[in-house]
């Protein structure tokens, strides 16, 4: 099996690269590339939808962006020990019916010793918002890497 480095345990560095990554794949809305970072057996929960294994997560993914238009979103270490990550984040997106929503969560995340993920867990709440309201504008500008975001 093919190593996904950083791979844990993990220091502060190595995990905020972890971080960093998932939310620079996630910005791709590539269904196929996001699920190369999970183990092949990998367990989700995400809401209330439980998803195990890459072709799941693919077809998971790709009904979520064809849902969500013009999705952006921002991940930020929140915590990590050994083989594990707590993240917390934000994304905005537009529905079908134009309407804006900013959603925030936190992710749990468990990863093998290739450093692939093999337990997602994540708890996710939708917030209605004005275009205007919009703060994340596509995927993070290098000189905003590793930057705390705001709460509201």
């Amino acid at each position: 099996m093919t190593d996904r480095p950083p791979l844990p345990p993990f220091t502060r560095e190595s995990a905020a690269q972890k971080v960093q990554a998932a939310e620079d794949a996630w910005n791709t809305r590539d269904p196929h590339r996001v699920a190369l970072a999970y183990s092949p057996d990998s367990v989700w929960r995400n809401r209330d939808t439980f998803v195990t294994g890459r072709a799941q997560i693919v077809e998971f993914l790709t009904a979520k962006w064809a849902r969500e238009h013009e999705y952006a979103l921002r991940k930020e270490l929140w915590a990590f020990d050994g083989d594990r990550v707590a993240v917390r984040f934000q994304y905005e997106c537009r529905d079908s019916d134009g309407r804006w929503w900013r959603s925030y969560g936190h992710e749990l995340w468990e990863f093998d010793e290739h450093g692939l993920m093999t337990r997602r867990e994540a708890s996710i709440n939708d917030v209605p918002i004005e275009e205007k309201q919009r703060r994340i504008l596509g995927p993070r500008p290098e000189a905003e890497r590793g930057r705390p975001f705001p709460l509201e």
